[in-house]
């Protein structure tokens, strides 16, 4: 079925709305922190927890007066206050409040992120042991190599998106960090507690040491991540639009009842989810770009990182999430053709088993550069006729490779017919796959 996901999970975790409240909650997680140190009235803290609001609409009033958002912000908040406000704030930078919000809404998207993994690692496993043992042909530079299955395609997905898993997992640790260190990093107007005790609040670490701002190599290791991840989901993209081509035409993605594929060419089924998928992968990638060059920053700080991270931190989490949503949804629903699978495989005549027959030659006593020459040139009988239009087998059904193969005198000096036949068997190929998939399922 064609996917229908909904984007506004993690687009709400985007929204001013959200990060205004993220400021608030770091705020109130300030307040709650000077008051266990004693610094200022508990019933005041109280206060400010449970009545502190902002108006949206309010704060973009003061904004244009101010051009400062925060101010216009804590002014907003204080508005909905009374004395206690004088409280709100208090011994912070800007900083403080919004890289710590940051991490919040970082870590709740990336939380989103790797349960989306985890769901496309599922429908991978699924539709591997679906086709573990279905043969198709392995490519290199586009050209048939050796049999393989289908299933073991999709293993090295599965294992390539365990990678990405633990990375993100991992770069969960680096960016769950807040700080409430002052102007300049020094705690100047508050004591390393605060910012302790605040942290523990959120869920958050302490980041062991800051100038202004959060370094920004921690939001650069979440954009590299993501576009790498992204890389590897249009590494399957790709590799669908290629099995769908007509000449290949081994998978597709699923082509609902009623929809259509060229406003021309009624025929058309194009690969239209892995084609987009394709393009929203260099978009995420692009952002990686930003975010390492807003590691440096001018001395304690400056703002020029501020105006990127507003648009590919949001961007980068929504375009990631329903990327993995849209391939979840081709894998999980893709359209496989075993049959066409294997009439390709055997699309060559049988130059697939061309090795095979290479490596029996020298325990047979044959030199490698003879070995290779005997097949080699065998293999090129085969390729001429194949473009001259031959079909690929006799009429016992038998493929061009191996008649030519049977004919060789000098082959078969070295070689039995039996033997040169058993070289041609698939099962050679598949008796290994139960076991490369304990390797990457267990």
């Amino acid at each position: 079925m064609i996917d229908r996901y909904s984007r506004e999970e993690m687009s709400s975790k985007w929204t001013y709305q959200a990060k205004y409240q993220a400021w608030l909650d770091v705020e109130k997680a300030v307040v709650k922190a000077w008051a266990r140190l004693g610094k200022i009235p508990q019933e005041d803290a109280d206060k400010i927890v449970k009545n502190a609001n902002f108006d949206i609409k309010r704060i973009d009033e003061i904004e244009a007066v101010t051009r400062h958002d925060l101010i216009a912000f804590t002014t907003s908040v204080s508005e909905t206050l009374g004395d206690e406000s004088r409280w709100f704030h208090y011994g912070m930078t800007s900083s403080d409040t919004i890289d710590t919000a940051v991490a919040l809404q970082m870590k709740d998207s990336l939380e989103l992120i790797i349960k989306d993994v985890k769901m496309l690692m599922e429908s991978i496993k699924k539709r591997a042991e679906e086709h573990k043992m279905t043969l198709m042909v392995g490519r290199s530079h586009g050209i048939h190599g050796e049999p393989i299955t289908f299933g073991l395609v999709l293993a090295v997905w599965y294992d390539e998106m365990a990678r990405h898993l633990e990375n993100l997992e991992q770069t969960m640790v680096v960016i769950s960090v807040g700080q409430v260190s002052g102007a300049m990093g020094n705690f100047a107007h508050a004591p390393l507690e605060l910012e302790e005790y605040t942290c523990e609040e959120l869920g958050l670490k302490s980041a062991p040491a800051s100038n202004q701002v959060i370094q920004r190599d921690r939001y650069a290791r979440l954009a590299t991540t993501l576009a790498l991840m992204a890389s590897t989901i249009e590494k399957f993209a790709v590799q669908v639009r290629h099995w769908q081509r007509t000449e290949v035409y081994e998978c597709e993605e699923y082509f609902a009842k009623g929809q259509k594929g060229s406003s021309a060419m009624p025929h058309k089924r194009n690969p239209i989810l892995t084609e987009n998928i394709t393009g929203l992968a260099r978009m995420v990638r692009a952002y990686a770009i930003p975010a390492m060059e807003n590691v440096a920053l001018w001395h304690e700080r400056d703002i020029s990182h501020s105006s990127t991270e507003r648009f590919w931190l949001p961007d980068a989490f929504i375009t990631t999430d329903f990327m993995l949503h849209r391939m979840n949804s081709v894998i999980a629903n893709l359209t496989v053709y075993p049959e066409n699978m294997m009439r390709n495989l055997n699309l060559t005549g049988g130059l697939v088993f061309s090795q095979r027959v290479l490596l029996e030659l020298p325990i047979k006593g044959v030199s490698r550069e003879d070995a290779y020459r005997i097949v080699q040139r065998n293999a090129m009988k085969v390729w001429e006729e194949i473009q001259q239009g031959k079909a690929t087998t006799n009429e016992n059904g038998e493929s061009l490779y191996l008649n030519h193969l049977l004919a060789d005198e000098e082959l078969r000096n070295s070689l039995s017919e039996e033997q040169i036949r058993e070289c041609f068997n698939y099962d050679y190929y598949t008796k290994n796959v139960d076991a490369i998939f304990n390797r990457v399922f267990t």
